[in-house]
């Protein structure tokens, strides 16, 4: 019989931030956080609160993103739960916002998958040009700090890292092409499998972001007490937890 795995207490979890997570990534930096909702398992009530304490008196602004997809907008008053900020916390030194898929007006355009790109990532699914479409939150900061669980995933594969920028954060090409190509797949060809056509397309889109980007990624239980935790770049960190 196995060994059951055990758990990082939520009150551990300071502890393990301050051990994993380098501050001087940040300094002087204007810093996005991009974050799981609510239909997300993960203790971010108990984390966020740490990470701003440690980022605050280093970065020259702090804004949390929620990586909605097409997912309804959350209320300050849900996105302040989410996040463990109290009713009476003026919250001055962090700026709270919700992406916003379906507004041009809130989306930049940072490139483009071309039909020879989709053909090679989707091992011939799909070819066709998808222009790469985000929350241009993204191009008026210096560091976009992914914090956000990793699990198996329908679509993708494993959710987490880079998934967050693509289709987490982004217009509604992108967030289309990658889901007709999970589906074109199937869910019994993706789930639980790191190397996907869908990982390839959203990694490709990854690194047309000119911020320098960081990840801190997690596994849970249902409890969403964290098994372990993981800090470095999208791919690494999210490698580490898959």
């Amino acid at each position: 019989m196995s060994t059951p795995l055990s758990t990082i207490p939520l009150t551990g979890i300071c502890q393990k931030l301050h051990d994993i997570v380098d501050v001087e990534d940040f300094r002087d930096q204007r810093v996005l956080v991009i974050v799981p909702d609510s239909t997300r398992t993960a203790p971010m009530h108990a984390m966020f609160p740490v990470l701003r304490e440690q980022l605050r008196g280093v970065v020259r602004s702090l804004d949390v993103l929620v990586a909605l997809g097409t997912h309804p907008p959350m209320s300050e008053l849900q996105i302040r739960s989410l996040l463990g900020i109290a009713a009476d916390d003026s919250c001055e030194d962090v700026g709270l916002h919700n992406h916003e898929w379906d507004n041009p007006d809130a989306l930049a355009t940072i490139g483009t998958l071309t039909e020879q790109e989709t053909r090679e990532l989707s091992n011939g699914v799909l070819a066709m040009e998808v222009p790469v479409e985000i929350n241009r939150r993204i191009v008026d900061c210096d560091t976009a700090l992914v914090v956000g669980p990793v699990f198996p995933h329908e679509v993708v594969g494993f959710s987490g890292g880079n998934k967050y920028f693509f289709p987490g954060i982004s217009g509604p090409r992108l967030l289309n092409f990658f889901h007709w190509l999970g589906a074109l797949i199937t869910n019994v060809g993706i789930i639980g499998i790191q190397d996907t056509p869908v990982r390839r397309v959203v990694d490709r889109a990854a690194k047309l972001i000119k911020a320098k980007r960081r990840c801190l990624t997690f596994v849970v239980a249902a409890d969403a007490t964290p098994y372990d935790m993981f800090y470095g770049s999208p791919v690494v960190a999210w490698k580490q937890a898959c």
